[in-house]
């Protein structure tokens, strides 16, 4: 494992104290250090970032880099064991347990949603799909509720009453409450709640020990404080469909491990393994970006220009017609597969390519702009894949 300590170097005409160094294992691990660091740093430094915890694996070996500090207040280190939270991140996780669904026969995602909740007969879930809802393609649900919906029965009433705009299938909105239904339904085809399903099948079964969507007493010493824009830190509230929708906190030691478990995860039961590779099914694309089961695709090698107009405002904030395929793209290896994440106070990014072997986590206590992320594990990803000689060491 690659270990940090603090020194100083001249950032302008200011001394910036960063956690930089490294004391490494060889010069391959060096030239890894170096990598990740000149990616990192100016994102720190440029968006005042308190800290960051970053995970790299190349050909199953993990590396850990971690940056600045969990609190500003008490000043604990970050740490690849830090509970970061990871926002929509957490969307994928839900993927992974509805297609779980699927294949141990629990639901079929061409279902429509109103047969897991009868409380939906007779509204326009009658012909929605859990996949419509799974791949933000109900028609137009909203990135987030009306403020008014804060309880169940507020929820039920603003379903039953919504009117799609568009088709289900033919334009995609990202949207919490079109997967956090998702995800709901396909815990009550397993017959249990859906955090309970997480904590105590799905987290377990991934090898996850310290990934938690209600983090117990005794590791709250390891939950991070996000900062607000001004500074202030800050945690996330809960609200409908939280869980399902952006409620997982893990530390980067976890999501490269569930990363790496999407690559390849021969370790895991075989069931398991198929409910994951399902979720890299492709069901339409909008622009270059193919979207999956939660997670978004791009045919590699993807340019960087590529990647970042997969996450642009139009595409991440507005709706878009989609292009289908005649038939839904089997899982396939020559791909980079992403997933972003934000809550008020964080801002995570985890992407990989199964036919290389290599991916990278990078969770961090501010929510700083998404194409920054993207940028810097491009740069990352893409010395990683140029750079045969630079390995990793767990």
């Amino acid at each position: 494992m690659i270990t940090r300590r603090r020194f100083g170097i001249l950032a302008g005409a200011s001394l910036f104290f960063c956690p930089w160094a490294h004391a490494t294992e060889g010069n391959s691990h060096d030239r890894l250090a170096q990598i990740v660091d000149e990616a990192i740093g100016p994102v720190m430094e440029g968006y005042n970032v308190p800290g960051m915890a970053v995970a790299v694996t190349v050909q199953g070996k993990r590396s850990y880099f971690n940056y600045g500090v969990a609190s500003k207040e008490s000043g604990r280190s970050v740490t690849e064991d830090t509970l970061f939270e990871i926002g929509s991140i957490s969307k994928t996780f839900t993927a992974t347990l509805a297609s779980y669904a699927q294949v141990t026969g629990a639901l079929s995602l061409s279902d429509k949603a109103s047969r897991y909740m009868p409380a939906l007969a007779g509204s326009s879930f009658d012909q929605i799909s859990l996949l419509d809802l799974g791949t933000y393609a109900a028609g137009g649900l909203p990135l987030q509720f009306p403020d008014y919906v804060t309880d169940q029965e507020a929820m039920i009433a603003y379903y039953r009453n919504w009117r799609p705009a568009y088709p289900p299938g033919t334009h995609r909105q990202y949207s919490n409450p079109s997967i956090g239904l998702f995800g709901h339904l396909a815990a009550m085809s397993m017959g249990k709640p859906f955090d309970d399903l997480m904590e105590h099948m799905l987290f377990p079964a991934l090898g996850l020990k310290r990934t938690y969507i209600r983090i117990p007493q005794d590791r709250m010493s390891d939950y991070a404080y996000g900062y607000s824009k001004d500074g202030k830190p800050i945690r996330v509230s809960p609200g409908i469909w939280d869980s399902e929708a952006y409620g997982v906190k893990t530390s980067s030691a976890d999501l490269i491990r569930f990363a790496e478990a999407n690559m390849n995860g021969s370790t895991l039961d075989e069931t398991l393994q198929r409910a994951i590779r399902a979720t890299h099914t492709g069901y339409y694309r909008v622009g270059d970006m193919i979207q999956g089961l939660a997670w978004e695709m791009f045919t590699y090698p993807a340019d960087l220009e590529r990647v970042l107009a997969g996450h642009s405002v139009q595409v991440s904030f507005k709706p878009n017609e989609v292009t289908r395929f005649d038939a839904p793209l089997p899982p396939r290896e020559d791909v980079l597969i992403n997933k972003t994440g934000s809550t008020n106070g964080f801002g995570a990014y985890v992407a990989y390519v199964p036919a290389k072997d290599i991916g990278i986590v990078m969770l961090a206590n501010k929510n700083y702009p998404i194409p920054a992320r993207v940028k810097a594990a491009h740069q990352i990803l893409t010395a990683l894949d140029s750079h045969s000689g630079v390995t990793s060491a767990r």
